[in-house]
């Protein structure tokens, strides 16, 4: 089969597309043909091996896992010994994490991992990035922030993976939403439900007049130190993206402070939450609560040229491999 592999950290120069034995399903796994796969800019982070800290668990010197990717969709093909819970034929979306790579023509899990399954009336390409800016915004708001209905919320970086989903959740837990973005992506925020929407080309938000019980920072470009004055006397400002500075407010604001700095890796919770998250979140999307954000789709063969177009910071919504 066809895969991207990562060869060593660096450009996008070190993806490589090879040519690799399909994998056989073991007991409890299921082999899955799958049909489009995500490019996060999570992806190009682990490519990277940024930050450095996390070669601790990525690896060292190169890769660990060689295959690229995290998110997919596609159908299932095989399955192995003792699989109950799926069949061949079914159409699955999810995340291999800290496994598998997903940026190749098969894929095998476990049929307890991060897996549902997909929504009849959406694509492949629009299901395949969920488990990226939808889930992680989704743990983000609703597990971290316990967000409720008329608190104010911004959302900075609102026209990404993360902020597209980020401003349709909050919308849905009853929030007031405010979209942080460029001059070029005021409509399609506006567009997602956002209630106001700051261009930062023109305003800081930090410097706004009002105040917001969270401040998602879903690209880690504001700090929570420039933020306080702009977060309610009891408010939490969230980022995904960790630096040395902010694990030094966390520790700080969790000690001395009313107001918090918090971060999670989503990916590394326990599967079982994560499973029951994905599993909130296709039930949104059969309802026809969220949708996913598709700005460019690429062919497997051209992942370079993904992973180049979102190291470029000008991607909306999400970037889609199909196979």
């Amino acid at each position: 089969m066809k895969a991207i592999a990562i060869t060593r950290y660096g450009s996008p120069d070190v993806l490589k597309l090879e040519e690799i034995a399909r994998p056989i399903p073991n007991q409890g796994e299921i082999l899955i043909e799958v049909k489009a796969a995500s490019v996060t800019a999570a992806d190009t982070m682990m490519r990277k091996g940024i930050p450095w800290f996390g070669r601790l668990f990525m690896g060292l010197t190169k890769p660990k896992h060689r295959i690229a990717g995290t998110g997919f969709s596609g159908v299932v093909i095989a399955t192995g010994k003792g699989v109950e819970k799926c069949s061949i034929g079914e159409e699955v979306f999810g995340e291999s994490v800290l496994g598998a790579g997903t940026n190749a023509e098969f894929l095998c899990i476990s049929e307890d991992g991060v897996l549902a399954r997909k929504p009849s009336h959406l694509s492949h390409e629009q299901v395949a990035s969920v488990c990226d800016g939808p889930l992680t915004s989704w743990n983000f708001l609703k597990e971290m922030a316990n967000v409720k209905p008329g608190q104010q919320v911004m959302i900075n970086g609102a026209s990404g993976s993360l902020g597209t989903a980020a401003v349709q959740l909050a919308k849905h837990l009853g929030a007031k939403v405010t979209g942080v973005c460029s001059t070029d992506n005021i409509d399609l925020v506006r567009s997602l439900g956002a209630d106001d929407v700051v261009d930062y080309t023109q305003t800081d938000p930090t410097k706004l007049s009002r105040q917001f019980d969270v401040i998602f920072d879903t690209v880690g470009k504001l700090s929570y130190a420039k933020s306080k004055n702009i977060l309610a006397p009891t408010g939490t400002f969230l980022s995904p993206v960790l630096s040395v500075s902010l694990l030094f407010q966390m520790m700080w604001s969790s000690l001395f402070e009313k107001k918090k700095a918090k971060f999670s890796a989503t990916g590394l919770k326990p599967i079982a939450e994560l499973r029951d998250l994905l599993n909130e979140l296709t039930d949104l999307l059969q309802r026809g609560k969220l949708r996913t954000i598709i700005d460019r789709t690429y062919h497997l063969t051209e992942a370079r040229e993904a992973h180049q177009y979102v190291d470029s910071g000008r991607k909306k919504g999400n970037v889609v491999l199909s196979m």
